[in-house]
C-alpha cells in the first residue's frame, strides 16, 4: 500500500478514537450533575461517604428553612434627643451634655424646645438675676439669655415642656432637659454665699450635705475641721464628694460635730468655703409608740393609785411626756415622776423612758380616761387607759394603799 494512503488512514483512525473518548466524558459529566455529585479535582479530598450518597433529610430541611427565613437585624433605637441646646450664634446650636463650663463674664444663651416651657435655675439667679437674665417664649421654643455672668450663677439649669391637647397638659421624660453649668472665676473658687457660718443639723438617721459648690470642676477640694485643725478623711463610703453638690456625710456620728469647712486649691490658689457648724442630734427612727398601765383598773373612793406610761427608743433620744386626766377638771395638780433606763431588747441596747402619774385619795371625779402623749423629733404617740372609782360598801373601811 502507498505510504501516503497508510498515513492518511492512521490519522483518520486517531481522530475517531479521540472523538469517541470526548463523547464518553460528556455523558459521564451529565450523569454526575443529575445525581448532584461534584467531580473531584486533582489534589482535592472528598468527604467520607459512598459516592452519590444523599444527604440526610434534616440537613436539606434546615437548608430550605435558611433560604426561606429572612435574616432580621435588630438595631437599638437611638436615645431621645434633649430638648435643651446651647445657642452659639445665629443659626448655630450645640447639644448640652451633663455639664458645661464657661468663663465668668461670658453670655449664656440656651434654647428649650416646646410650646409650654418652664425653667428651673439656681436659687441665687432666681433672686438676684433681674436685669441680667432674660427669658422669652416663642411658639415652638423658649430662649434663656444670661449676660454678665458670675461664679455665683454656677448651678443646674433645667427646662421641661408640657404637651397640651384639648386643654389637658402632660409632662414626660422625653420632654425634659438639664445641664450643670460652671462659671469659672479665678478669684472665686467656691460659689459665694451670704453667710460666714451656717448651722446644719447632723441627724443620726439621715445623710447630711455640706453644700460647698465649686465654680471650677478642676479644683481639688478637701474637708477640714477648724478645732482642732485637721483634715477629715473622705473615703467615699462614710463621706463622699460631688463636684456639683459638695460633701455628703452618709453616716453621721457624734465625733463629726463641730466646725467644718471645705478647702479648694487650683493653680497655686487656695480658698476656704463657708464654715459649717454641725450640731449632732440623735434623731429617732420613728415617732414614739407608748404603752400605758394603771396600778388598778377599778379603785374605791379614798384609795391611792397610779398610772404609768413607758416608751422604748434609741439611746439618748429626748422624749417629752404630757398627761390628760379627769382630775384636771377638778383643779387637782398633777404629781408626776419621770425616769430613764438603758435596757437590752433582742440583743440591742435601747432606752426605756417612763412617766408615772400619782392620784391620792381617789374621788368620784377621778374616774375616766387617762391619756399619755409622748413626743420626740419624729412626732407624737398616744396611749389611753380607763380607771373606775367605786363607792365603799357601808361598814367596810378603805384598804390602805
Amino acid at each position: 500500500m502507498d505510504p501516503r494512503a497508510l498515513c492518511f488512514l492512521s490519522c483518520c483512525l486517531l481522530v475517531c478514537v479521540i472523538s469517541a473518548e470526548i463523547q464518553e466524558r460528556g455523558r459521564t459529566l451529565k450523569a454526575q450533575k443529575k445525581r448532584g455529585l461534584k467531580t473531584a479535582r486533582p489534589g482535592e479530598v472528598k468527604p467520607s461517604g459512598a459516592p452519590g450518597q444523599r444527604k440526610p433529610k434534616s440537613d436539606r430541611s434546615q437548608k430550605s428553612l435558611q433560604k426561606k427565613t429572612p435574616l432580621v437585624v435588630v438595631t437599638p433605637s437611638p436615645p431621645a434627643s434633649s430638648i435643651l441646646t446651647q445657642v452659639l450664634g445665629r443659626g448655630h446650636f450645640q447639644k448640652v451634655g451633663d455639664s458645661l463650663t464657661l468663663r465668668a463674664g461670658e453670655t449664656l444663651e440656651l434654647r428649650c424646645l416646646g410650646k409650654a416651657v418652664h425653667w428651673k435655675l439656681p436659687v441665687y439667679l432666681e433672686e438676684e438675676g433681674e436685669g441680667r437674665l432674660r427669658i422669652k417664649h416663642f411658639s415652638q421654643h423658649s430662649r434663656l439669655q444670661l449676660v454678665n455672668s458670675t461664679g455665683a450663677d454656677t448651678g443646674e439649669y433645667s427646662c421641661w415642656a408640657q404637651h397640651c391637647q384639648d386643654a389637658q397638659c402632660s409632662e414626660g421624660e422625653d420632654r425634659q432637659g438639664k445641664t450643670f453649668i460652671f462659671f469659672t472665676d479665678p478669684e472665686e473658687l467656691f460659689v459665694p454665699t451670704e453667710n460666714y457660718y451656717e448651722v446644719i443639723q447632723l441627724r443620726s438617721n439621715q445623710a447630711v450635705l455640706l453644700p460647698c459648690q465649686v465654680t471650677n470642676p478642676l479644683a481639688q477640694v478637701t474637708l477640714h475641721r477648724e478645732f482642732p485643725p485637721e483634715e477629715v478623711p473622705v473615703d467615699g463610703t462614710d463621706i463622699s464628694f460631688d463636684v456639683k453638690k459638695g460633701f455628703t456625710i452618709h453616716r453621721p456620728r457624734a465625733s463629726l460635730a463641730g466646725s467644718l469647712f471645705c478647702l479648694a486649691s487650683l493653680g497655686g490658689m487656695r480658698q476656704i468655703s463657708t464654715k459649717y457648724m454641725l450640731i449632732y442630734i440623735n434623731y429617732p427612727s420613728s415617732s414614739p409608740k407608748p404603752t400605758i398601765q394603771a396600778s388598778a383598773t377599778s379603785v374605791q373612793l379614798g384609795e391611792n393609785f397610779n398610772v404609768t406610761c413607758t416608751v422604748l427608743s434609741e439611746p439618748e433620744v429626748a422624749v417629752d411626756f404630757r398627761w390628760e386626766y379627769p382630775g384636771q377638771k377638778l383643779g387637782r395638780p398633777p404629781y408626776i415622776s419621770e425616769w430613764t433606763n438603758v435596757v437590752r431588747q433582742r440583743g440591742q441596747v435601747q432606752q426605756e423612758a417612763g412617766s408615772t402619774l400619782y392620784v391620792a385619795e381617789a374621788r368620784a371625779g377621778d374616774a375616766g380616761a387617762y391619756i399619755c402623749r409622748v413626743t420626740n423629733l419624729q412626732g407624737t404617740g398616744t396611749a389611753i387607759t380607763r380607771v373606775r372609782v367605786t363607792r365603799i360598801p357601808r361598814g367596810v373601811s378603805p384598804t390602805p394603799s
